[in-house]
């Protein structure tokens, strides 16, 4: 069991990405690290992006894609390659993050390659050109992705460090969610402003703002969680909380309405005000934060 002086969340001078303190029972061979886990998680969810590749093919004309061992090569060896950099720089990082963006950007990929197979085969029928594939630039943002990724692990060697900038890194993502409002730069399509322009590149900063938000209320219930636990009034068997900590709940309540009314996005409202209300419910154990959380979503709705 790890004692007081080796537990990263209560000793800072624990690096939890360098692992515990030698010599504890933690830092022993009896206690892996999880990379060998995430092995073949990765392996498993590069199974699941071929073979859903694959499944493409087998579903528009039945057969296999020409590309597909290429494709299945360079996907496995891209993931081969993040969980070589994790296990080098972030050796106790979780064990099933990797592996679940490595199967959902696998399960992308081969949906937006869909999407291209039926254009082009609707651009034949009319006998006009076929438009370019899609999924060759999500490939290319993918690669982006991971290349960020690597940076981040080389640059932030204890993620603690982002709490110190927590309500800058809310307001960071605010913004992101405010550019597709500004003249000139956002872009509406198909009736929701959540694209921006940039020398003839559309791109959504909400993309950007769902992990930066992450960040933040993640800082942010590390910081005040044990005020956020205390109980106020009981109703019907549930402790409800105090009325003078709904505070930032409301505030997160009144960025999504501004997402819904402005933005016209539902998706992106949900999930912000969503992931906010699920990661109070992990941080202080209060069912009463996912009946107010409720609440609020149907008076919002």
């Amino acid at each position: 069991m790890t004692g007081p002086a080796t537990n990263p969340a209560t000793n800072p001078a624990v690096d939890p990405a360098a692992g515990p303190a030698a010599g504890s029972v933690t830092g022993s061979r009896r206690t892996g690290t999880g990379r060998w886990t995430e092995l073949v998680l990765v392996l498993v969810a590069s199974a699941i992006a071929v073979g859903s590749f694959a499944a493409v093919g087998l579903g528009s004309n039945g057969t296999v894609p020409d590309r597909l061992v290429p494709y299945a090569v360079g996907f496995v060896a891209v993931a081969l390659a993040a969980h070589l950099f994790v296990r080098w720089r972030a050796p106790y990082a979780d064990p099933v993050l990797l592996p679940t963006v490595v199967a959902l950007n696998g399960l992308g990929l081969a949906m937006i390659h869909r999407l291209d197979v039926a254009r082009a085969t609707q651009a034949e029928l009319n006998g006009v050109a076929v438009p370019a594939a899609q999924a060759l630039g999500q490939l290319v943002w993918s690669l982006v992705g991971l290349a960020l990724m690597a940076g981040m692990l080389w640059a932030v060697r204890d993620h603690r460090m982002l709490g110190r900038y927590t309500y800058l890194t809310f307001l960071t993502g605010v913004l992101l969610l405010l550019l597709p409002l500004v003249p000139g730069l956002g872009v509406e399509i198909n009736g929701a402003r959540i694209w921006i322009s940039v020398l003839g590149q559309s791109f959504q900063p909400g993309e950007a703002a769902k992990v930066v938000m992450v960040v933040a209320f993640s800082s942010y219930l590390v910081a005040h969680r044990e005020a956020l636990a205390l109980a106020g009034r009981r109703v019907l068997g549930i402790d409800l909380p105090r009325g003078r900590d709904l505070g930032p709940i409301l505030v997160v309540w009144g960025l999504a309405l501004a997402i819904l009314v402005f933005e016209r996005d539902l998706g992106a409202a949900i999930l912000f005000f969503g992931v906010f209300v699920v990661l109070l419910f992990v941080a202080t154990e209060r069912v009463g934060w996912l009946v107010v959380g409720v609440g609020l979503a149907a008076v919002g709705g």
